[in-house]
């Protein structure tokens, strides 16, 4: 008995579709060679049309998963794809990799340790070095911090492994008087931070703390997380409020030193 009113979604289903295995082929063929591939050339080797292979490069264009060089008018992998390729590297991984280093610089900096990661939209806190003291202290792995308001954040805003826009669309949130609620001010500040390799927060998320991070980059150089130092203002920074720079020094060789195991050659 034939059922009239119920589509076969079955048979609609049964194949792969097409246009995606053509997408998938071409940005296989950018991936693997050795420049910016021409649309004769992507078109040649994939056996595709030029139309065809035209408009799937200016649809993966739109989307940022491609790039076309104005001048040449050829074709790279873009962005948005190369960011979305470090999900490859699992979050245990990362903690696994760091774990020696952030005990090493919470006994050197005598400061707590945490190493942060992107999620959505926020800072995921994956590993907590705790001060290395008899004070109480609260575990703060699972814990999300604001992106424009902690030194992680701004690190990892910095050095597009968290997108700015979503965030400026949404609003700055402010913590304190000193967070940046305003779009040109945090504009200013990750370009510092892109300037000096590392970034900061003093009071931003809550009066009388500060912190202090650097990026840490897996293979190809692109930044996978953050590892920063925490603790209170007359600790961390000078007179002025300004990080100390043996903080400084210390923080950024545990990031070089994490980053060479995850096999940033660049480090």
């Amino acid at each position: 008995m034939l059922n009239r009113g119920k589509p076969d979604y079955d048979r609609f289903m049964a194949g792969p579709v097409q246009s995606i295995e053509r997408a998938a082929a071409i940005l296989r063929l950018l991936a693997g060679g050795s420049g910016r591939l021409g649309l004769g050339e992507v078109a040649s080797s994939l056996g595709l049309a030029k139309g065809t292979a035209h408009g799937i490069l200016r649809t993966l264009q739109h989307v940022d998963f491609v790039e076309q060089d104005e001048a040449t008018g050829k074709y790279q992998l873009g962005a948005a794809l190369l960011h979305l390729g470090t999900s490859y590297l699992d979050v245990n991984e990362l903690r696994s990799r760091s774990i020696n280093w952030a005990d090493a610089l919470a006994a050197r900096s005598g400061e707590a340790v945490r190493l942060g990661t992107p999620l959505e939209g926020k800072v995921l806190v994956v590993h907590h070095v705790f001060r290395p003291d008899d004070t109480l202290q609260t575990l703060d792995v699972g814990t999300l911090l604001p992106l424009h308001a902690s030194s992680l954040g701004k690190v990892l805003l910095a050095f597009g492994a968290a997108p700015v826009d979503p965030l400026l669309e949404a609003g700055l949130e402010a913590y304190t008087r000193h967070t940046l609620v305003h779009p040109d001010e945090l504009s200013r500040a990750l370009a510092e931070v892109r300037d000096l390799g590392w970034g900061a927060e003093v009071q931003e998320m809550s009066m009388g703390e500060a912190g202090v991070a650097a990026p840490i980059r897996g293979q190809g150089g692109l930044v996978v997380g953050a590892i920063g130092v925490s603790g209170p203002v007359e600790r961390l920074c000078d007179t002025q409020g300004r990080p100390q720079p043996a903080l400084i020094t210390l923080l950024r060789e545990a990031s070089r030193a994490i980053s060479r195991d995850l096999g940033a050659a660049r480090w």
